[in-house]
């Protein structure tokens, strides 16, 4: 997780997933990443190292790639990660499968119909059983 962390140097979270963090003492979100936050109804952060963004995710994301600096983490939660898919905007997941059953939760991705190729890059099993996938996300229709 070391090496994933220091690939990034920003961090997108929805707003239930950015209470979540502040609640485990987190309000000024990741440690040396920039940190935004989407929200329609946020207007202000817990803390001023955090940015607050209620514009378009496309024009978002647009204007995250046309800055410099490395890999932007999409943390979550469902309804982000799913408005970041339905704009075209997700490149990769890196997914860590946790080998415990949990009978409920939060889904990664909000549910939508969608059709979505991705082709596997690489996986990883560590000592404990938990399961990296490195996916890409392939253009839609495309099979390579």
């Amino acid at each position: 997780m070391a090496e994933f962390y220091r690939s990034v140097d920003t961090c997108v979270l929805g707003r239930k997933t950015y209470d979540l963090s502040v609640s485990f003492g987190m309000a000024e979100g990741y440690a040396g990443k920039k940190n935004y936050v989407f929200s329609r109804t946020l207007s202000k952060a817990a803390s001023p190292k955090v940015n607050i963004v209620s514009e378009n995710v496309r024009v978002f994301a647009e204007r995250m790639r046309s800055e410099r600096g490395k890999n932007i983490w999409l943390v979550g939660g469902a309804e982000l990660v799913a408005a970041f898919l339905d704009s075209g905007q997700v490149d990769e997941f890196v997914i860590h499968v946790i080998p415990k059953m949990i009978g409920e939760g939060i889904p990664l991705i909000a549910p939508r119909h969608r059709d979505l190729s991705l082709k596997l890059l690489a996986s990883k099993q560590f000592p404990d059983g938990v399961v990296k996938l490195h996916y890409t996300v392939l253009a839609r229709g495309s099979l390579n």
